[in-house]
């Protein structure tokens, strides 16, 4: 849709390799967006243009997670920039460049995150919002030295500021805050006080998007045969997303219909069920799987990313059959963190477009996603009269009123109120 936006750009992303190559053409269409709108500002990407440039998207009520791609390829675009491989008409880079302290911070987070186990993804957060508040001290207190601007007033101001100005929703807003909690605890040692009365962004309390028997099987009928097992276990099993992407041999034990979660939300570990009728076809995926493995290690590779550290206890467990993901990417990939080149899991970004897809030509209008079907899977047990401390434990909800949102969705399936307008026309004929 944008391949024709800023090639050049689009190069540079695909040498960084930081993102999925599939979201490279909408990083440049940000870009392109932000260039037309700095010629209203000198055509000068500078710490206020980007500024405005974000506000003027969240007037627009961009979602949360564009406003934050927005965001991100802009700073790739600086760096981009920086590098002395913009051409200097499209625009005029006057950005401060982040000092040699805040690298070296941005790097002890990055290790700390890596000790405690935490996801890749995690630390791509987490920085991301380091990086951002960085930019935010900066600007608010120019003259003074990094030391001074790391208080906890500063964190109260900048998170005030992403729930009035940036309008976030409550869960973004509570994202950057883990992220400056882990800087200042784990890496800068210091206890952040004095938080009470930060402005929090509104909590909406909204139900989840909920399909019917009908509507999932029907949906069903018009997913491509790569991904209808992955969608069928996360319906019947009541997977997120990445839970079943990180699905590893070792965690499916076929005899007793059960699935091993394990480092799931929470650093936690649980087990739920395997749907019966699905069994036959997972044999069919754990064959083709050993075979891609067995290719791979001929190739001399053959070796997956593994969790915590057992890389440095176990170094040839890597290479072991029981370790290799269900579902394996198509192609080898380069491992960001150890820069090895290996198999990782499947892209998540297929599934998710899958799911839209068949909903699209299922004619299902409803706001649906993959985790629709997980939503669907609780309410559905609920049903039919499955207690509900065992659905907290089958989709690993740390507390019971999480999973109490389902009892409310089932009210409206089961117990609605009969309309008056119905009584009405009954009783006028």
């Amino acid at each position: 849709m944008f391949e024709n936006i800023l090639p050049d750009f689009q190069q540079f992303l695909v040498k960084n390799k930081s993102i999925n190559k599939k979201k490279i053409p909408f990083y440049a269409y940000w870009v392109h967006k932000f260039i037309i709108f700095s010629n209203k500002y000198g055509n000068v990407a500078n710490e206020a243009t980007i500024n405005k440039f974000l506000d003027y998207l969240c007037g627009l009520s961009t979602d949360d997670w564009k406003m934050q791609q927005a965001e991100l390829a802009i700073d790739f675009f600086i760096e981009y920039s920086r590098l002395g491989q913009s051409q200097s008409k499209l625009i005029k880079i006057d950005y401060q460049k982040p000092n040699n302290k805040m690298l070296n911070i941005i790097d002890k987070v990055r290790k700390s995150i890596q000790l405690k186990h935490y996801s890749y993804r995690t630390e791509q957060t987490y920085v991301d919002w380091i990086k951002r508040f960085f930019s935010y001290i900066n600007k608010n207190n120019p003259n003074k030295c990094l030391e001074e601007k790391l208080n906890s007033e500063n964190v109260k101001m900048y998170l005030t500021y992403l729930a009035i100005e940036r309008k976030v929703s409550s869960s973004t807003q509570n994202q950057a805050f883990c992220a400056l909690l882990f800087l200042f605890r784990e890496v800068l040692k210091i206890e952040l006080k004095s938080l009470g009365n930060t402005v929090r962004a509104k909590q909406k309390i909204r139900l989840p998007s909920v399909l019917t028997f009908g509507e999932v099987k029907e949906m069903f009928n018009y997913v491509n045969k790569k991904h209808l097992l992955l969608l069928q276990i996360i319906y019947g099993s009541g997977l997120r997303l990445m839970e079943l992407v990180r699905l590893r041999v070792q965690d499916i034990d076929l005899e007793n219909n059960i699935l091993f979660i394990r480092n799931s939300k929470g650093d936690r570990d649980r087990t739920t069920v395997i749907a019966e009728c699905l069994k036959s076809e997972l044999q069919k995926q754990l064959q083709k799987a050993r075979k891609i493995h067995k290719e791979d290690l001929k190739l001399g590779y053959g070796k997956v990313s593994l969790p915590n550290r057992l890389r440095h206890k176990y170094p040839n467990a890597a290479k072991e059959w029981k370790w290799q993901y269900i579902f394996p990417s198509s192609k080898l990939s380069i491992n960001p963190r150890d820069g090895k080149i290996g198999r990782h899991h499947i892209d998540p970004s297929s599934i998710q477009k899958a799911v839209k897809n068949a909903a699209k030509m299922a004619q299902i209008h409803k706001k649906v996603s993959v985790h629709t079907l997980r939503h669907s899977f609780a309410t559905h047990l609920l049903m039919k009269g499955v207690n509900i401390r065992q659905i907290q434990e089958l989709l690993g909800h740390k507390n019971l009123e999480t999973t109490m949102v389902y009892t409310h969705v089932i009210k409206g399936l089961q117990n609605a109120p009969k309309s008056p307008v119905d009584e009405l026309y009954e009783f006028f004929g």
